[in-house]
């Protein structure tokens, strides 16, 4: 097999319904396929995708020969009959697919897979809206964090990326090991492809070999893991999470043996952070929502005393923790406040021995807003983080503050601090950008992307460049080769759809109140402004000479427009009218004659432009039309990805709580042949395009 690596851009929608959004294609219920005359009969396997007795690609149900010739499966009956076309039923609606005149012998297409390799090489962006303490800089001089189901480990200085994959959700926590190689991470529940639950996990890994050496927590987390951390008072052999179920269970793990030693129920308030005492190896602290719970961990149980604020304001919010070189508890608060909770002793009890409590001993003014977390330097100091005031601040041994800068507004607010090398530091932040900075030389962008739901996505026609687009307006012009950014512009509105000019010059965004834009794609600058409808844009479509534009709408009409200009001038040429639902894909033919589309309701149909945007009611008649490109999900050329049981689904959507605001899309992403006239074809991903030169 060929070891070809072929790389790609991958735009993941996050949607916040559940699903990862219109264009996505739902379970198919059922195949009849009829067959072009041929001396060879098909076979079974070509049909079902197994053979008798054998389980297809992906978990495909056992299939066995029925009557009449048919072979009949769980959720799909397959005909065998005379005739030139392919119908495939999804959700009760029959598609009719025409099989073009050129293939001869339908069972001769070939459906194995080709010798090229994807290989994940770049991931655009971090989350750091919603969560919060994910970046650190690992002994190999990588930064780590997360994004969607992927941990990247960035290196910086050669602008280089590794990623742990091991994950099938979306990563919602991270801790580093005592020793700073092994790393755990915590996921949120979600479904896979076949729409199976699949059950929240920590996975404990080695960030040099990216090896998993152990995966706990299965059938024990509910919804997701919020937070967890290593111990440190014996060297990191326990592991201690939270979930994310009403009662925040807190468990404690040898994690080498996969062994869950504790259990408790902690609150059913909001828990934000975990922590074992650095010292005291049968300590561990929690805080949240007005709280903060010292526990004692001493065999199989675990005991809490609640920290007691006497004189002092309770917060709204405990954010963070942090330890003294004496033990003490540093926790910063939603109020601005740091306090120092020392351990002191009470009289011994009759029959018991003296007991430890934590109280404050001291309150600092640290910011205007929250703290929103606390660094431990190596040196003792202390980094902390504001939310409102956007500072960090540094504080000497006696916290006293000795420096302090501000993060530009347009970076967001601090969610994340962690120290850098020498002098530096590394900060993310809630516009999901990470930062490395200095006091004296201020910050240096690391990594960024959008906010929220990622919808649109092109390719540059002839250079190493891409455009997204997205909810949060911002659209930004990717470089693939050096994978920075090349210039963003914010729109009055959400974008959901792009498509570059063949000559390069301009490209058009589509919005989601029919509005589109037209932007010089140098030097990002308006060139237009137009309007078709008031519903939501799904595809915009140059033809292959430039000269015209095609717009799909969720008004269930396709725009035509005459470019002149280099893509400067727009004039309305005619409208496509006939789906009964909503555009999801269209594709050109070479000649400008003829555009094939797809809409919500699996429709495939056919229009004839220069006859004035005519539908073509014989749809054999468009068998053997060559495509420019083939971007729409239903045709012949497609249509085995469908006969997988797969559906379009938000990792975790149903799981997280209605206050997440970002969900991610687990990308499956496989390499196929076209035609695909395979069952074992399948696509899970909301919007690929390959760059100028294929590369990429």
């Amino acid at each position: 097999m060929t070891q070809c690596t072929l790389r790609f851009a991958v735009a993941a929608g996050w949607g916040p319904s559940g699903c990862a959004g219109e264009m996505g294609v739902q379970e198919p219920h059922r195949i009849e396929e009829r067959e072009t005359p041929s001396p060879a009969p098909m076979g079974k396997e070509s049909l079902a995708g197994t053979q008798s007795g054998d389980r297809g690609a992906a978990g495909d149900k056992l299939c066995r020969k029925g009557p009449q010739g048919a072979v009949r499966c769980q959720e799909r009956l397959c005909h065998l009959h005379p005739g030139k076309y392919i119908k495939m039923f999804m959700r009760g609606r029959p598609i009719t697919m025409f099989i073009p005149s050129d293939v001869e012998n339908y069972d001769d297409i070939r459906t194995e897979l080709p010798p090229e390799k994807l290989k994940l090489e770049w991931v655009y962006g971090y989350r750091g809206r919603d969560c919060r303490a994910n970046v650190y800089l690992l002994p190999t001089g990588e930064i780590v964090y997360f994004i969607a189901s992927v941990v990247v480990l960035f290196n910086y200085e050669e602008r280089t990326q590794r990623h742990y994959l091991g994950h099938t959700d979306c990563v919602k926590c991270l801790a580093v090991h005592p020793d700073k190689i092994r790393i755990a991470t915590g996921q949120l529940a979600g479904v896979d492809k076949d729409g199976r639950p699949l059950q929240p996990h920590v996975r404990v890994w080695d960030s040099v070999s990216l090896a998993t050496l152990q995966v706990i927590g299965l059938g024990t987390f509910e919804r997701g893991v919020g937070c967890l951390d290593f111990s440190k008072a014996d060297s990191g052999t326990h592991l201690c999470v939270i979930d994310d179920s009403n009662e925040h269970m807190l468990t404690v793990w040898d994690w080498q043996k996969k062994s869950k030693i504790a259990e408790i129920k902690t609150t059913n308030e909001v828990v934000l952070a975990v922590e074992f005492h650095p010292t005291d190896a049968n300590t561990i602290i929690t805080c949240g929502k007005s709280h903060i719970f010292f526990w004692t961990w001493s065999g199989n149980s675990l005991s809490r005393k609640q920290g007691i604020f006497g004189k002092y304001e309770k917060p709204k919010f405990v954010q963070c923790l942090a330890f003294l070189g004496n033990g003490d508890v540093l926790t910063g608060d939603s109020g601005g406040i740091i306090l120092i909770w020392g351990k002191t002793t009470v009289e011994a009890t009759p029959g018991k021995g003296a007991k430890g409590v934590y109280q404050i001993s001291r309150q600092i003014k640290a910011h205007d807003g929250s703290v929103f977390t606390l660094c431990q330097m190596r040196n003792g100091m202390l980094l902390t983080g504001g939310g409102k005031d956007r500072k960090i601040i540094l504080w000497d041994h006696d916290l006293n503050p000795e420096r302090e800068i501000e993060v530009p507004d347009q970076y967001g607010t601090i969610r994340a601090v962690a120290e850098g090398k020498a002098d530096q530091f590394l900060v993310g932040t809630s516009r999901n950008f990470v930062l490395r900075g200095t006091f004296n030389d201020g910050f240096v962008v690391e990594v960024q992307g959008h906010t929220d739901e990622l919808w649109g996505l092109a390719s540059h026609p002839f250079k190493d460049l891409f455009l997204t687009c997205a909810q949060d307006r911002q659209v930004c012009m990717w470089n693939s080769v050096d994978h920075t950014l090349e210039w963003t512009r914010l729109l009055d509105e959400p974008g959901h759809c792009a498509d570059f000019h063949p000559s390069g010059a301009v490209v058009a965004i589509g919005t989601h109140s029919g509005r589109w834009f037209v932007l010089d794609a140098e030097t990002r600058d308006l060139v237009s402004i137009h309007t078709d409808g008031n519903e939501q844009l799904s595809v915009m479509r140059y033809s292959v000479d430039g000269t015209l534009l095609a717009v799909g709408s969720h008004d269930n009409f396709i725009y035509l427009y005459v470019v002149t200009e280099n893509g400067r001038k727009y004039s309305r040429y005619g409208k496509c009218t006939g789906h009964s639902s909503y555009i999801t894909h269209l594709d050109w033919s070479p000649d400008n004659k003829y555009i094939m589309s797809n809409s919500g309701d699996y429709e495939i149909l056919y229009w004839d432009i220069p006859s004035g945007c005519k539908l073509i009611r014989n749809r054999s008649d468009c068998k053997d039309i060559d495509w420019t490109t083939y971007t729409c999900v239903l045709g012949f050329q497609v249509f085995g990805k469908h006969c997988l049981t797969l559906k379009f689904c938000e990792q975790g959507a149903e799981h997280l709580p209605s206050t997440t605001e970002i969900r991610h899309l687990l990308l499956l992403l496989m390499l196929v042949e076209m035609p695909k006239a395979s069952k074992s074809a399948h696509s899970l991903e909301v919007m690929i395009r390959f760059t100028n030169l294929h590369s990429y």
